[in-house]
């Protein structure tokens, strides 16, 4: 996904956003994210110019911005979310098991 998203900045996009731009982007992003989860799982109704939103189209944004990030700062997403899960099997392995509130 990385390298998907650097060709299509060299070619459509021109350059990159600078990384606090972006960093703006993503959390507009994000919250553009939660107003489609909040309206359709939680209590809010939709407004009229909510209704057509897609929670994927939402996701999708989020996702592209991080690669965009990460491409800017050299972040090899790949390696560092193996590098991150396997800090979770390490440190969670027992944890969410034995955490009496996520008991059913």
């Amino acid at each position: 996904m990385q390298s998907i998203v650097d060709k299509w900045i060299s070619e459509y996009g021109v350059r990159y956003f600078n990384e606090l731009t972006n960093m703006a982007i993503l959390t507009e992003e994000v919250g553009e994210l939660a107003r489609v989860i909040v309206r359709t799982y939680g209590e809010q109704s939709f407004k009229e110019s909510d209704k057509n939103r897609d929670i994927g189209d939402e996701m999708a944004d989020v996702l592209w911005v991080l690669i965009c990030l990460a491409n800017q700062t050299g972040v090899d997403l790949t390696v560092a979310f193996e590098k991150n899960l396997k800090k979770k099997i390490e440190r969670d392995s027992e944890r969410h098991k034995n955490n009496k509130k996520l008991q059913a």
